[in-house]
């Protein structure tokens, strides 16, 4: 949502959702929700200050906070995507989540890959 366009909002979620049961032979809420799934992030990494030196350290994330994260990055995938309008870019960045593709599912392996590459900074978790 933009500037409290609700509706405006509301209408591009539910067109995208019609074009993913039009493309696909499954449930879009399946879809949807396998989508969030992928791009839910386990692991993210906070900085932490010891001595004089900043430290990048691997922290789980809450299960409601990886949600809320998840979801604002297939929003701001979509948005990328340009040359559509809004419903097309959704409904292309909720099946490319779902098959584990697409810029949320990217940004959530390129997550963990930073936070496996601290693991040695994990005993100053806070």
């Amino acid at each position: 949502m933009m500037r409290g366009k609700k509706s405006l909002a509301t209408r591009i979620v539910y067109a995208a959702l019609g074009i993913i049961e039009k493309q696909e032979r499954r449930s879009p809420l399946d879809v949807f929700d396998l989508a969030v799934r992928n791009s839910t992030p386990l692991l993210r990494v906070r900085p932490r200050r010891v001595g004089g030196a900043t430290y990048q350290v691997p922290v789980e994330v809450p299960p409601v906070r990886g949600t809320t994260i998840a979801m604002r990055w297939l929003i701001q995938a979509a948005r990328a995507r340009k040359g559509q309008p809004m419903e097309k870019r959704l409904a292309a960045e909720l099946l490319d989540a779902a098959r584990g593709q697409g810029g949320a599912a990217r940004r959530r392996e390129e997550m963990h890959r930073m936070a496996e590459a601290n693991r040695a900074f994990v005993h100053y978790r806070y």
